[in-house]
């Protein structure tokens, strides 16, 4: 997962909303969002390589979702970091005590945003410590919280917007779509070549081995009714299907 755009309690009819791209290589088995067959109260894709989700959220609230640092040349994690949105979801635990247990060092960089439908809390094992986050709106990428990248700074600013027109979904897939490539003198340097450098500047990727597989939006409203709509991509950017599910409780 490449952009994480949440809205947590800055809404008055919707307490979180979520709409996030998750970028990876074509060639990675992937299942569509839908119900777990072993645990149904899940909603999320699955990662059929390494067994974990990007992102997913339970019918009573618990929602987790992960990015990973990009860090070129990083020696790779013993354990995948899908295991950290999974491993919460299907447990118990707080947000504080899931974060307070976990083991940071056995993974490559992420970024973890996890919820109880209570709280939310940003965690990263290659930043400050993992805290609490207050109501309000924030962007996450390949580096840490609300880090000043053009691509996420846009997409946070219209995705503010899009949030007066709730229920409509469309406006946060047109964000989420949005393949413009930033300037050269806007690009941040992450340790890429220049030529993914730009690539990776879009909101929504394309290339013809990796790029954007899957735009999520996710709601949950006062009444603790949940939205989830997942839309796929192939190779450079190719709709393939999706998936629309929805809960109260």
């Amino acid at each position: 997962m490449c952009l994480i755009l949440v809205a947590w309690r800055a809404h008055p009819a919707f307490p979180l909303v979520v709409a996030a791209n998750r970028d990876e290589f074509y060639a990675r088995p992937t299942a569509l969002a839908a119900r777990w067959p072993e645990s149904p109260e899940i909603i999320g894709g699955r990662d059929l390589e390494a067994g974990g989700t990007w992102l997913g959220i339970s019918a009573d609230g618990r929602f987790a979702a992960v990015t990973n640092v990009r860090e070129p040349g990083a020696a790779k994690g013993e354990l995948s970091r899908g295991e950290l949105t999974r491993n919460f979801l299907e447990s118990r635990q707080s947000p504080e005590q899931y974060l307070a247990a976990l083991d940071y060092a056995a993974y490559s960089g992420f970024n973890l945003l996890l919820s109880d439908g209570h709280s939310l809390h940003y965690a990263s094992n290659r930043g400050p410590l993992a805290r609490s986050l207050a109501p309000g709106i924030y962007g996450l990428s390949n580096h840490l919280l609300d880090s000043p990248w053009p691509k996420l700074i846009s997409a946070r600013q219209r995705f503010s917007v899009a949030l007066h027109n709730l229920p409509a979904s469309q406006p946060f897939f047109d964000i989420l779509r949005d393949d413009e490539i930033v300037p050269d003198d806007q690009l941040p340097n992450t340790g890429v070549p220049l030529e993914w450098e730009r690539r990776l500047s879009a909101i929504f990727v394309r290339s013809a081995e990796y790029g954007t597989r899957a735009a999520t939006l996710v709601t949950v409203n006062a009444e603790k009714s949940l939205f989830f709509e997942e839309r796929s991509f192939g190779p450079n950017g190719q709709p393939i299907q999706s998936s629309i599910i929805s809960t109260g409780v």
